[in-house]
């Protein structure tokens, strides 16, 4: 018994598994590098595939028109403006500092400002703060693995037909068993993560550009700020539309009160339902629309376990997961 339960295809498939996580978990150190590679490499497969289809043109061509488009508007609206959005970001940090530490004629608003007091909302702003500072210091750091993961992304969809020849040698390797599994995984997690993460994309860059643009509407300062702060904070499914929430409302009420606050929510509310009930159909299936119970429960484990990424990534490995269970169908997920 133990002899076939060791030969048999699901304890080798959740061996070879366990073995793909202690590595990456030993290469813990290296995991934005790896990500990013992955990220980039995905999405711009998934551009050069599109721009194939409407432009026969040679493949390589296009991969580096596309990189080279992709690098000059990001340097370029790096260098003009940069400087204005970290203005306005700045800004905003004083305002809602300003906000906070004032006194307030409503009792309500009062009530809630004492209550964030006793709970040393403070200190969880001080640890913010710093872990912000400490961000801008490693900038040379995640510059450098932003470049290195364009880059490796680049090779690799330069000569992706001879990668996938030169891989596929494998099978017929003195490690085709384990290969024949990796690749299983292989489908699973591009199939799955790979399109999460592009549907999170897309939804961000939607919501970012209606929150925008009704924020402009109703008058709101430092809206490159906020823009940024929302296109984030939207790549966080649903908890990231309530964190956004706060400084918006704390903004509106700052500005013109309670009627503004309403005009706010009731903009925030209609943007949610274009998503919830457009975008999220359209480019994710049924069994991907996790209930918010779980959303919130996988949010915070792998925020504990994958700190900032785990926010963005928690809910791609989740499906990953579920559909490796086969709880979910990946052909689904368009």
């Amino acid at each position: 018994m133990i002899n076939k339960l060791l030969q048999s295809s699901g304890f080798k498939r959740i061996a070879i598994f366990v073995l793909i996580a202690i590595v990456l978990y030993a290469m813990r150190s290296m995991i934005n590098l790896i990500l990013l590679t992955f990220i980039f490499t995905f999405l711009m497969d998934r551009l050069v595939q599109f721009i194939e289809k409407k432009i026969p043109l040679n493949r390589r061509l296009i991969v580096i028109v596309s990189y080279a488009c992709i690098v000059g508007l990001f340097s370029y609206g790096l260098v003009m403006y940069l400087p204005m959005i970290a203005g306005e970001i700045t800004a905003l940090i004083k305002q809602l500092t300003a906000f906070y530490t004032s006194k307030h004629d409503n009792i309500v608003l009062s009530y809630v400002m004492s209550r964030l007091e006793e709970i040393q909302i403070s200190s969880y702003l001080e640890q913010g703060f710093t872990f912000l500072i400490k961000n801008i210091t490693d900038i040379s750091k995640i510059t450098l693995q932003v470049l290195m993961a364009l880059l490796l992304s680049l090779f690799c969809l330069l000569e992706k037909p001879r990668l996938i020849e030169f891989t596929k040698k494998f099978r017929t390797s003195k490690i085709s068993s384990i290969y024949v599994e990796i690749e299983y995984f292989a489908h699973k997690f591009v199939g799955t993560f790979g399109k999460v993460i592009e549907a999170q994309l897309i939804i961000a860059l939607v919501n970012c550009i209606l929150t925008t643009i009704s924020l402009w509407l109703l008058d709101f300062p430092q809206l490159g700020g906020l823009s940024i702060m929302i296109f984030v904070l939207g790549l966080i499914p649903v908890a990231g539309v309530i964190i956004s929430l706060i400084p918006l409302v704390i903004i509106a009420y700052s500005i013109g009160g309670i009627m503004k606050v309403l005009y706010v929510g009731i903009a925030i509310a209609i943007i949610h339902g274009i998503e919830t009930y457009i975008l999220n159909p359209n480019l994710m299936s049924s069994k991907t629309n996790l209930p918010v119970f779980y959303t919130f429960i996988v949010l915070i484990f792998s925020e504990h376990f994958l700190g900032v990424w785990g926010l963005i990534i928690g809910i791609p490995i989740f499906v990953f997961l579920l559909d490796v269970l086969d709880v979910t169908d990946s052909k689904k997920v368009l």
